[in-house]
């Protein structure tokens, strides 16, 4: 398989990255928790956000499938983990999210976006409502750039603590939660937890927070953890269903299952509309500004674009044949260019090349007849409904 240009969940490997046997010398490059863990079962390590980063052990295909049918186990821990506490929390996190945090309940986790004052997104992540604090996870890529952002437009009333100690492994596919199980101790069952649940559990005695979510489609969890990550990641792969798995089907996971990837699909040209992403604008922040809408970055044209339809949209491509469009290709109708490719690849599920695109609205209805350009030759594309692959949450 070609996986030079692949990319995984919120993770990247460039399409023009070329990847070899070099030993780590930039010390700019950190290591992650589990980089000999990695390096000891065979992990294709490659650069990414600062950190070596497994993209593959056995194969991407392979392991892609097997996610798909059993579980797979994903190190996440480049990704930023932030606590928010202080007086008056609630109201300062929503002078700067389009959440409402009125609706958001204990053990409850939620999708939502950092928007800047044009409605552009800075960086997608996750809420999670604790005792006192709200915990955030922001994209590895963008975890500085996140911090700084929030410390400059949070009041000094609110404390910003980063967990850059702390660990994040993602254990997905169907067979996750039974693998899982039998190393989980806590004070309810692990099957209490549904899709954006979370909760405190044990690991071999070690203490873990544990939600209900992932970033391929299928059911599955991400645990953080202050230490242990070797033995913990040792006792789930030991499982006969569970093996590690890279970056790169990590990438074609999340394309199969229509989810966006920051820095390709995502950016600060892009508005949530464009993105189909107004699920991480609560119902009340959409509202009219007298009734308890706005009120966050980029707001303005945001409601705008609800109300009267954004200019372009993130859509699915299927492609007919065998070759593969790639971020950056030119989608046209004709000689008019409609649009740009920001993810393609190959669909190990489907078998078959697949890619998503922003196109203009009026070329975006599925079923419609476009072509990407690819090294000057014209690819037949079709626009199909997202995700490729159904989604299969625990509800």
């Amino acid at each position: 398989a070609d996986w030079r240009h692949t990319c995984a969940g919120i993770l990247l490997v460039s399409d023009t990255y070329e990847i070899d046997d070099r030993e780590a010398a930039e010390p700019e490059v950190l290591p992650l928790p589990l980089d000999a863990w990695h390096r000891a079962r065979g992990g294709r390590m490659v650069e990414f956000a600062g950190y070596w980063m497994p993209v593959q052990y056995e194969g991407i295909i392979a392991e892609h499938l097997w996610t798909r049918e059993s579980a797979g186990l994903f190190d996440v821990s480049h990704m930023g983990q932030i606590v928010l506490s202080g007086d008056g929390l609630d109201a300062a996190v929503e002078a700067v999210l389009p959440i409402d945090l009125s609706t958001l309940k204990l053990g409850q986790q939620r999708y939502s976006l950092l928007l800047d004052e044009n409605g552009g997104i800075l960086d997608d992540l996750m809420v999670q409502r604790w005792p006192n604090d709200l915990y955030l996870v922001v994209n590895g890529a963008m975890k500085w750039d996140d911090l700084g952002h929030l410390r400059e437009e949070l009041p000094d009333e609110i404390t910003l603590n980063h967990l850059d100690e702390h660990a994040l492994l993602a254990l997905q596919g169907p067979k996750a939660a039974a693998a899982l199980e039998r190393h989980v101790t806590g004070h309810y069952p692990l099957s209490a937890l549904t899709f954006m649940r979370f909760g405190t559990f044990e690991i071999a005695g070690y203490p873990v927070t544990i939600s209900r979510s992932g970033y391929t489609g299928e059911d599955g969890f991400e645990i953080s953890l202050p230490g242990a990550a070797e033995k913990i990641a040792d006792l789930l792969c030991g499982e006969p269903e569970v093996k590690p798995i890279g970056l790169g089907a990590r990438d074609s996971l999340r394309l199969e299952a229509g989810l966006p990837l920051y820095g390709h699909d995502l950016s600060p040209e892009t508005s949530p509309v464009e993105a189909g992403l107004t699920f991480g604008i609560n119902k009340r922040r959409k509202g009219i500004v007298e009734e308890g809408g706005g009120g966050f970055p980029g707001a303005e044209r945001i409601l705008a674009e609800l109300a009267n339809g954004a200019p372009r949209q993130w859509v699915g491509l299927s492609l007919e044949g065998r070759q593969a469009a790639r971020e950056g290709a030119a989608v046209f109708v004709g000689n008019e260019q409609v649009g740009t490719v920001t993810s393609g690849g190959f669909s190990p599920s489907l078998e078959r090349p697949i890619a998503a695109a922003y196109v203009t609205s009026a070329h975006a209805p599925p079923g419609t007849a476009l072509e990407i350009d690819v090294r000057g030759k014209r690819l037949t594309a079709t626009v199909t409904a997202l995700p490729f692959v159904p989604h299969r949450y625990h509800r």
